[in-house]
């Protein structure tokens, strides 16, 4: 059709992986069209961000691709390498989901868009590449002595902007956008999110969003496409799949959608001996630049019980983690206490202070990072047994056997590598290992950012249930407010290392006093595209 801008038609893509195919994608075939904001949904392994990366000719080597891809009128899978080499960025942009990875660190900002628009408008001269850099910046929202920092000098949300705007250099007719607000915070994913829909009614061309955030789906999306193990399996107008989706899947994947509200607030005993974490005026501070301090904790207290799960909420930068650190004593204490079961850390000996970590298990945010690949997940859930506890032989084996089992992953699997498992089965690892020592507090450090939503509710439903058997404590770190919502007893609000909200669920998220509590609120999305467009319309009024 004329009003479309790309077609996949009946789309295959096989890896060849140790001498088998294996089959990534299977007969798909969906149209972009002109104008619109098309998010394409699903699990990890659905084929979403390999469907993407086959309109770039961007396939692996041991990739084959079959089936068309439509773009212009040709086929882009019948391109030659300078076909796509001047299709790539002038026609169709992408923007990818690490922006830190995908920004050069050794070059400025500005060097990488006036690059990226001379490689593909040689004509222009170095200053009037500069000049169209300025108005990119401006396009995004951001000044114009950004061209001369380096990503590192960048929050996530400024990265994400910046790639932003070398995507837009060549004015596309297609704009592809793989997870862009991943791990982003809602106030910094609501920015980015403003600026791709307020490009839409900039340029001519249309958006392609691919993302597991339904929520994101709802706020931005006009038309979506569900797939799942690399079939499309729904295709429909965003209200129209929102109210009325026709296939189980999609019903199962909206189902997941965490909605809050959805746990009873645990029963906590009263009084000071019954803390499992006390915080008494934190203070956390760092030796900047020139000498300078930079206090990224500033007064903190908060009282967690036995048995109770604390959500700590706020922007990258806040002190959500650093507070978590200092618990861990990976972060320097400047003032102010930390007990643990009523033993002070800052004044504890190190023999105290070993045995009293040992009552701390960690669940971080990236299970790939914090598992040893060189190690089976038998010997990762076990090592904190061994070290502590010196078991060995049979009953170490038995002990992680059962460990597995409690996370509800077979026992034959301690044997595996964690590059073997998917990303929800290496966080149930994670937990695993972390619950091994029967800890009285568990610190989880944004457990389930980066997964799928049916990934993360199961998950989530596995931590809760941990938690109703062992009763364990848990400081639960996390930007996802509606996980928040469905996990916490209790929410604490940060805001520039100061605790500015602080209190039971219901009364933090649902009659919030603090100003910041309240934008935190709003800028979350929810999956409900009218709720959104009336959150949308009542912010650009106000």
């Amino acid at each position: 059709m004329s009003d479309e801008v790309l077609r996949f038609e009946e789309l295959t893509i096989d890896f060849s992986v140790g001498g088998s195919t294996q089959r990534a994608v299977d007969q798909v075939s969906f149209a972009v069209r002109a104008g619109e904001v098309l998010a394409v949904v699903g699990e990890s392994g659905s084929g979403k961000s390999v469907t993407a990366l086959a309109a770039l000719g961007l396939l692996p080597d041991n990739a084959r691709a079959g089936g068309r891809i439509m773009f212009g009128g040709t086929d882009v899978l019948a391109m030659s390498r300078a076909e796509l080499t001047a299709l790539r960025g002038r026609r169709i942009a992408m923007i990818f989901q690490d922006p830190s990875g995908a920004l050069d660190p050794v070059f400025t900002i500005g060097a990488q868009l006036v690059e990226m628009i001379r490689t593909h408008r040689p004509e222009l001269s170095r200053s009037a590449a500069r000049e169209r850099a300025v108005e990119l910046l401006r396009m995004v929202e951001l000044p114009e002595g950004r061209l001369k920092y380096y990503p590192h000098q960048l929050s996530g949300g400024q990265c994400q902007r910046v790639m932003i705007a070398i995507a837009l250099a060549c004015d596309p007719e297609l704009l592809i956008a793989d997870e862009p607000t991943t791990a982003l915070d809602v106030t910094v994913q609501q920015e980015v999110l403003d600026v791709l829909l307020a490009l839409r009614t900039r340029i001519s061309g249309a958006i392609m969003i691919i993302t597991h955030d339904m929520g994101v789906v709802a706020d931005v999306a006009d038309r979506v496409v569900v797939m799942r193990k690399g079939s499309v399996v729904e295709t429909a107008e965003v209200h129209e799949l929102f109210d009325h989706p026709t296939q189980e899947y999609t019903k199962a994947l909206l189902d997941a959608v965490p909605r809050g509200g959805l746990r009873e607030s645990a029963e906590i005993p009263a009084g000071p001996d019954e803390a499992a974490l006390r915080i008494d005026e934190l203070v956390v501070e760092y030796r900047g630049r020139r000498g300078r301090t930079v206090r990224a904790v500033d007064n903190v207290s908060l009282v967690l019980r036995d048995g109770e799960i604390t959500g700590l909420v706020g922007e990258s930068g806040s002190g959500k983690s650093t507070i978590g650190k200092a618990v861990l004593g990976l972060a320097p204490i400047t003032s102010g206490q930390v007990h643990v079961a009523g033993q002070a850390l800052t004044s504890a000996s190190s023999s105290v202070l070993r045995q009293t970590r040992s009552r701390i298990g960690v669940v971080f945010q990236n299970p790939a990072g914090s598992l040893n690949p060189r190690a089976t997940i038998g010997q990762s859930v076990g090592e904190p047994l061994a070290v502590h506890r010196g078991v060995r032989g049979t009953e170490l084996r038995r002990r992680v056997e059962e460990l597995l089992e409690s996370v509800e992953l077979p026992r034959a699997w301690a044997g595996r590598y964690p590059h073997e498992l998917s990303g929800g089965q290496r966080q149930r690892v994670s937990i695993a290992r972390a619950i091994s020592l029967d800890p009285g507090l568990l610190i989880a450090d944004e457990p389930t950012s980066a997964l799928d939503v049916s990934v993360q509710a199961t998950v989530l439903e596995l931590l809760r249930a941990l938690q109703d058997r062992l009763h364990f404590a848990c400081l639960f770190i996390s930007h996802d407010l509606a996980v928040v919502d469905q996990v916490c007893d209790q929410v604490a609000v940060l805001s520039g290392g100061k605790l500015v909200e602080y209190g039971d669920r219901e009364s933090v998220l649902r009659g919030p006093q603090d100003p910041y509590t309240i934008r935190l609120l709003a800028a979350a999305p929810v999956p409900d595209p009218r709720e959104q467009t009336r959150r949308r319309e009542a912010r650009l009024a106000g």
